[in-house]
């Protein structure tokens, strides 16, 4: 569920706490809050940065390097994270008026969809190779980049907007995860543009349910005209070979016993001239010469269809 449906947005203020006790079970489900961060005891300082303080920290290391695809044969950049920690310290949502006795005690943050932490440090450190090391790396097919460090921390003062499940337990008030499946959100932006982006993901995902259904739907269709369109051929030429028995049958019966010979050499087609071509692969002899040549591209067989490969002249002694 994204948020805005069914999140009430609740001011962070004195009369919070009256709020949450007239509401069943003291609690609201799933309830929008925005507050200024504010740590419970003691801070994070910053590795890189001085007098950077934070509730929330981390620290990425992610290896760069260009990957040999064998496929398309081109180098294609590639990265993986080899090391990351994060640190965290209790930490409050509080007014951004002085003087407002009320804070809002934020629990799991980790467990958040999106945790809005600010990158306060980044460097690439470039890989140093020598020539033995550049041609070992084009032989195995993996140029080695570098390494970035980042640091990232939710700084105390920032601002902070929650969704989630809020609760009065003890006279405190805590933000915590959503039950029902509900997704739970600490993001640096305010609610307004939390629910914007949500919003255009949700229609960017039915885009592309609409854009590949049409696909399903279009690929469906040519799939089952194509066989269709096979299934008529095979019963046209099963009809045209059915009225092609019926008509030598007829001819034969009609026929004095001298032509009833005449018409067992003569070509299938043209019933006209002999026949004086072996058909390969399949074997048969049913056609002359020249209506083979007028058979349509791919030559086929009349008889049992099969593709012809190669023709042998028949000659008659």
């Amino acid at each position: 569920m994204q948020p805005g449906q069914g999140a009430k947005k609740i001011h962070l203020g004195e009369d919070l706490k009256g709020i949450l006790s007239e509401a069943p079970g003291k609690c609201v489900p799933y309830a929008v809050i925005e507050g200024a961060v504010r740590s419970v005891k003691e801070t994070l300082n910053s590795q890189f940065v001085e007098n950077c303080k934070g509730v929330i920290q981390r620290l990425t290391l992610q290896e760069h390097k260009m990957v040999w695809n064998r496929t398309t044969h081109l180098w294609n950049d590639y990265s993986k994270i080899i090391h990351q920690r994060t640190n965290t310290v209790p930490f409050d949502l509080v007014p951004h008026e002085d003087g407002v006795a009320v804070a809002v005690r934020v629990l799991k943050p980790l467990d958040s969809v999106d945790l809005g932490l600010e990158t306060v440090y980044e460097k690439f450190h470039p890989s140093v190779q020598s020539f033995t090391d550049a041609i070992g790396h084009y032989i195995s097919g993996e140029r080695p980049k570098g390494i970035q460090e980042t640091e990232e921390m939710l700084k105390v003062g920032a601002t902070l907007t929650g969704v989630g499940e809020l609760v009065l337990d003890n006279n405190s008030v805590r933000l915590q995860p959503p039950k029902q499946g509900m997704q739970y959100y600490l993001s640096s932006q305010d609610f307004d543009s939390l629910l914007h982006r949500q919003e255009s993901s949700v229609r960017l995902w039915k885009v592309l349910v609409l854009v590949f259904g049409f696909a399903t739907c279009a690929t469906l269709f040519f799939i089952l005209r194509r066989q269709y369109l096979q299934r008529q051929e095979r019963l046209r030429q099963q009809q045209l070979q059915e009225e092609f028995r019926e008509h030598e049958a007829h001819l034969l019966s009609q026929a004095t016993p001298e032509d009833r010979e005449s018409l067992k050499s003569a070509c299938v087609v043209c019933l006209s001239s002999f026949k004086s071509c072996v058909f390969l692969e399949c074997g048969h002899v049913c056609s002359c010469r020249q209506c083979y040549l007028s058979l349509p591209e791919p030559k086929r067989c009349p008889i049992c269809r099969r593709e012809i490969s190669r023709v042998i002249p028949l000659y008659n002694s």
